[in-house]
């Protein structure tokens, strides 16, 4: 035989047997006798006897009886004829890996005109373009951890970022979860997720308020990462939204927690046509504010300074602009608010009321986006976009305000001359290093300024930054870390008399540092633990002359130092479906430190500056005194039905740091001050109980909630001492005990053309000194209301849309009025006539009410148009009522006359225009 005939013949038995192989590895066949086994031994079967592997839910195949014998059948035959007149289904790829799943088979490539590379396209919300990207996510096997041939039994966990699939942002508090078993968990304050389930195949469904309801196709073979990004949600007219965590309220052991969108904000129709969000909160029950022109928040009986207010994990001491007319928050900037009133997390500490923690966007990583808005005293832009695509963005905005206009049309003279004026500007850029670190750094300043009758001058000053590292040590295991610095400062000046000008000063600063860890331990049983700490500088103040003519005495106090540190730890454990517990313990530390000059008194009669023995000075970093101890957190869930649930809570608090006021509504010329060695940290405690329930699939939520707190070493002022550059701040002051107990009740409908708020609070707050015997005790000794006391408060808040394009909004808004003291006799004392007064708090100004109605009016909704606009028509006080905010007297020709001050005695007409670039 010739050498080229057996070339030839060569080629043809290679290819004959490549063909050969190639039929074999298409028509694998399966030969066996199955009588009635379990679906899990006929996989094992199938499996010795070829290199197929099978990958599917035990549980839901678990009762499938196997009955056949088959005989070099080919395995798609022998599936057939297994899942015959059943809802499941088979898929089989290139490695010979079978997925068994319900109606739906897997998709295991890609069809013949696909790309070759992968192609992501962001598109507006409602085009095909996007709805056929979401059909393709959805449809995706999203794969899991390291590919493994055979799946075992067991859980394992799948973490990573909920992201706005337009801008990149995260999404914060959208809801993953699986329905079989009902398995679910929550996207922390950075959209980051961890969630762990069975091994598998599994459905995953993603909601979130705002945005679209989703799932993923997830093939879960050991821990690993998946990232998910979500579209923002179009709602048709008639449509009806189911948010995300609707059910919380009922299923969470958290009681008096309160989550703000600021869709949700910019609803609320505002004085000055301003988007406000401390105005929003005061709308919720068991929050109030002594006066109109005061954002200074009284939750539960508790005084201003009892709150911790956080803006990406910064103090903000002073969170208003112009004396409480404007909070100091551009609404543009702001993606996510939370409010704790009852069950404080571990986390927090320093204060006894709530805790108020804001959150910034974190910017557009896709594209370049500018929105702002112009209204009558107020106009803001902000600027944000990528930096590095779909890895790091910034987000800046500016906000400032032009009302001196405003003041120079009053008719009259003595306030045409004022002028007022603040602005504030903020600054956030956020960059993802790598899968497991991200860095988020912010910055924030505000400035104002006011000048009342020509005379007197304030202007004050806010401002803080903050770096935060989030890094991820494990699927189950990560941690924060956040460094931030936060300052406040205020002057007030006048010069009108240039023989008594002044300046007066003050300023309050901290740096804090904390680190925060997440370990979840089990699908029903998560551990949180960390360790903070707060270095305080005070300037208590200094008063100086403002000009050479001057004879003001120069006079400045001695700094204050203090170092807070603090421990915690905190369980949430699910005992069972019905209950659930979470239970914390934080165990703080307070150093109050030199330089320092201490007053030393008469050991055993009152502290008085009469009694002054002498000094005692401190070196710089000496420890003057020191407090601290535990504080215990405990809230349960037990669910009575499966719409309705019982919590109860308790907590205990402890705040190092005072405010100082003897005014009635929260100003910016109040004084901070540590604990020191006379003045002690205030200590509080507080039980709740609460009953919680949906209806009509979670579109309605019912609550009912009672609590009762304890307050010791809350500071009340002497009548007639002066506070403010006292350089024996310990003898104007007194020490009380306090209780505070109420009842709040809420409707809400957060969902359909119509949806809104009814709430009604009931509540006391009642102040006691500790020294019952002291001449300087208020009301003899006995109980009196605090400043903040309303025992009876009623709002609505309801929203309707008309159509796209047209929404209105209307609140209603009553209480009963605040205490205060009025003057109600003359005496002569030295040959002198003076004004006697009433027991502390025992008369009240008039009830308040107040209606107000905005329309908003969106713009066309065209999908490629230059900018995005609408429109904001407001009127705040649409009735007119001459609320009075105060109660003030004046003595004229030994006459003595009580006056009522309205900060809004008329209607108050705004305009706002708002725009996305």
């Amino acid at each position: 035989m010739s050498a080229f005939r057996i070339l030839l013949l060569s080629i043809f038995f290679i290819f004959q047997g490549q063909g050969l192989l190639a039929q074999t590895t298409a028509e694998k066949r399966i030969s066996g006798s199955f009588s009635d086994i379990r679906f899990q031994e006929f996989v094992r079967l199938v499996e010795a006897q070829s290199d197929y592997y099978f990958y599917y839910d035990a549980a839901q195949l678990d009762s499938l009886p196997i009955n056949l014998q088959v005989k070099d059948e080919p395995l798609r035959v022998v599936l057939g004829q297994v899942f015959k007149d059943t809802e499941f289904t088979y898929a089989i790829d290139q490695q010979r890996r079978v997925y068994i799943t319900k109606v739906t088979p897997i998709i295991t490539e890609l069809p013949s005109d696909a790309p070759t590379q992968e192609r992501v396209v962001y598109a507006p919300p409602g085009t095909d373009e996007q709805e056929q990207l979401l059909s393709t996510t959805e449809s995706k096997l999203h794969e899991v951890g390291p590919k493994r041939l055979r799946i075992t039994p067991g859980n394992s966990t799948m973490s990573g970022y909920v992201r706005n699939a337009v801008t990149g942002e995260p999404v914060i508090g959208a809801a993953v979860y699986i329905e079989s078993p009902q398995i679910g968990t929550t996207t922390d304050a950075l959209g980051y997720y961890s969630l762990t389930i069975p091994r598998g195949r599994q459905r995953v469904r993603i909601k979130s308020i705002g945005m679209r309801d989703t799932y993923r196709q997830v093939m879960l073979y050991a821990d690993g990462k998946l990232d998910i990004e979500v579209l923002e949600s179009v709602t048709a007219l008639k449509e009806i939204n189911i948010k995300a965590g609707q059910d919380a309220n009922v299923s969470e052991t958290k009681m008096g927690q309160i989550k703000l969108s600021i869709k949700t904000l910019k609803q609320i129709p505002t004085v000055m046509g301003e988007t406000d969000l401390l105005r929003t909160v005061l709308t919720l029950p068991g929050i109030k504010s002594v006066g109109e022109s005061s954002v200074g928040l009284n939750v539960r009986g508790g005084s201003a300074d009892q709150n911790l207010i956080l803006f990406n994990d910064a103090t903000i001491y002073n969170p208003s602009h112009l004396f409480g007319f404007f909070s100091a928050f551009n609404p543009d900037m702001l993606k996510d608010v939370e409010l704790y009133k009852s069950t404080i997390p571990a986390r927090f500490g320093g204060r006894l009321s709530s805790v108020l923690d804001i959150s910034s966007r974190d910017g557009n990583k896709k594209k370049m986006v500018a929105s702002g808005g112009i209204g009558l005293v107020t106009g803001r832009l902000t600027l944000e976009g990528p930096i590095v695509k779909d890895k790091s963005s910034f987000l800046i905005g500016g906000r400032s305000t032009y009302s001196n206009w405003l003041l120079k049309s009053l008719k009259n003279e003595t306030y045409n001359n004022s002028t007022a004026s603040f602005y504030d500007f903020n600054a956030h850029i956020s960059h993802e290093i790598n899968e497991k670190n991200s860095v988020y750094a912010t910055g924030y300043l505000s400035n104002d300024y006011f000048r009342l009758l020509a005379d007197t001058t304030y202007a004050y000053q806010n401002q803080f930054a903050s770096l935060k590292w989030k890094h991820t040590f494990h699927t189950r295991l990560y941690s924060t870390f956040t460094a931030a610095h936060s300052s406040y400062n205020y002057a007030v000046a006048s010069e009108r008399v240039p023989i008594h000008s002044f300046d007066l000063r003050f300023g309050v600063r901290q740096s804090s540092f904390k680190a925060e860890f997440n370990y979840l331990i089990h699908p029903r049983h998560t551990l949180d633990f960390g360790l903070s700490s707060i270095y305080y500088t005070l300037s208590p103040g200094t008063f100086t002359p403002r000009s050479s003519e001057s004879l003001i005495v120069p006079d400045a106090l001695e700094p204050e130092q203090g170092l807070e540190s603090a421990l915690y730890i905190e369980d949430r454990f699910e005992v069972n479906p019905k209950l659930l517990v979470t239970a914390g313990l934080r165990f703080s530390v307070f150093n109050y430190l030199g330089p320092k000059t201490i007053y030393t008194y008469v050991p055993g009669l009152p502290i008085e500056s009469i009694y002054t023995l002498g000094t005692e000075a401190y070196a710089p970093k000496k420890l003057i005194k020191n407090y601290g101890g535990p504080e215990y957190r405990l809230s349960a869930r037990y669910m009575l039905t499966g719409d309705l649930s019982l919590k109860v809570g308790y907590n205990t608090l402890r705040q190092y740091i005072h405010l100082l006021s003897n005014t009635m509504v929260a100003s910016p010329t109040d004084i901070w001050k540590l604990s020191d060695t006379y003045i002690k940290p205030q200590v509080g405690d507080q039980l709740a109980l609460g009953l919680y329930r949906n209806l009509r699939g979670n579109q309605i939520e019912l609550s009912v909630e009672g609590y009762y707190k304890n307050i010791r070493n809350f500071l009340d002022y002497k009548g007639g001492d002066s506070l403010i550059m006292n350089h024996q701040i310990e003898t104007a002051v007194i020490t009380t005990t306090g209780k505070a107990y109420g009842v709040e009740l809420m409707v809400k409908k957060g969902a359909g053309k119509l949806n809104g708020w009814v709430g009604y609070t009931y509540s006391r707050s009642l102040l006691r000194a500790v020294d019952r015997e002291s001449p300087d005790a208020p009301n003899a000794g006995d109980y009196y209301p605090s400043n903040y006391d309303k025992p009876h408060d009623f709002i609505a808040i309801s929203n309707y849309k008309l159509s796209h394009r047209f929404s209105v909004s209307f609140n209603f808004t009553y209480s009963t009025g605040r205490p205060y003291t009025p003057p109600i006799g003359k005496y002569i004392l030295d040959g002198a006539q003076r004004v006697y007064y009433a027991s502390r708090n025992q008369y009240r100004i008039p009830d308040y009410y107040r209606v107000d109605l905005s329309m908003n009016i969106e713009g066309n909704h065209k999908i490629r148009k230059l900018a995005h606009s609408s429109w904001t028509l407001a009127v705040y006080n649409l009735l007119g009522r001459k609320n009075p905010s105060s109660v003030y007297f004046q003595t004229q020709n030994g006459v003595v006359s009580g006056y009522k001050l309205s900060i809004f005695g008329q209607p108050i007409p705004t305009i706002t225009y708002n725009f996305r670039l």
